[in-house]
């Protein structure tokens, strides 16, 4: 593993800026050009072919997109790649605060979020993905997505689909946990539901056990969040219930669109 202070593959360690499930990631600069990013490095008891084939991934997807929401990705190795330095924190830094003022800092970074989604979706892939903590954020405030290592691709609607193997259940969409094909849709639920976790301070469904949640996720009704938040107005309710139908095809034709709603009856 990098060692900060030290040289990895022609970059300079500065210094470990976190961890996740399965990788570290480093604050560094090219030895060449002095130029600043991150590194993003699996640690080696997790350097198996599917970790490793979902960094790929991750790289690959990131690389062919240009958007100046979703990362920017540089270089990869076999167990590595290089990108763009986030160094804001993420979406998760803004759940549960309940101050007025942090209340357009939350929508501008839904807003944002929704126009890289729609981004994604209008070149047929979907994020599948898609929480507080994948939403990280610049110095400069603006709302980054990352992490497309379990993106799908829809090619062509008769072939088969690349099953979700990962997906974080509290914001799993029904048709995820029933095996069924991801659509657009998909995003929009876990995107409703990264909002009422931003604004109500946990996600839509919680539960002490994981076939609680999924039931939840399948068969349970959000409750409404204007209840419990004064400063929430009632419309809230609805804008996001719609967008968290059981029926993809009941949701928004857009995450933009979801947003927008939102955004007007919050302001």
């Amino acid at each position: 593993m990098p060692v900060p202070g030290g040289e990895f593959n022609g970059y300079i360690v500065d210094a470990l800026a976190g961890r996740g499930g399965t990788a570290q990631v480093y604050l560094a600069h090219r030895a060449d050009d002095g130029c600043a990013l991150a590194l993003k490095v699996l640690e080696p008891r997790h350097r198996n072919p599917e970790n490793i084939d979902r960094l790929h991934r991750e790289f690959d997807l990131a690389q062919r997109f240009s958007h100046p929401r979703i990362i920017t990705v540089y270089e990869r190795g076999e167990d590595w790649l290089a990108m763009e330095a986030l160094t804001g924190g993420s979406a998760q830094d803004l759940v549960g605060t309940d101050q007025s003022w942090i209340i357009p800092i939350k929508l501008t970074a839904l807003q944002q979020i929704a126009g890289a989604l729609d981004y994604i979706h209008e070149a047929q892939v979907v994020h599948c993905d898609v929480k507080p903590s994948n939403i990280m954020r610049r110095s400069s405030g603006s709302a980054v997505l990352t992490d497309f290592g379990v993106a799908q691709e829809l090619t062509h609607a008769d072939e088969p689909r690349r099953p979700v193997v990962h997906t974080s259940l509290p914001y799993a969409a029904p048709e995820v946990l029933r095996g069924q094909p991801v659509t657009a849709a998909t995003d929009q639920y876990a995107l409703a539901c990264t909002a009422v976790e931003l604004f109500d301070g946990k996600p839509p469904f919680t539960a002490r056990t994981v076939l609680k949640l999924v039931d939840m996720q399948l068969n349970a009704t959000p409750w409404p969040i204007s209840y419990r938040h004064k400063h929430i107005p009632r419309a809230i309710d609805s804008i996001v219930a719609k967008a968290m139908s059981k029926d993809p095809l009941s949701r928004y034709p857009t995450c933009t669109e979801f947003i927008t709603l939102l955004t007007h009856a919050m302001t």
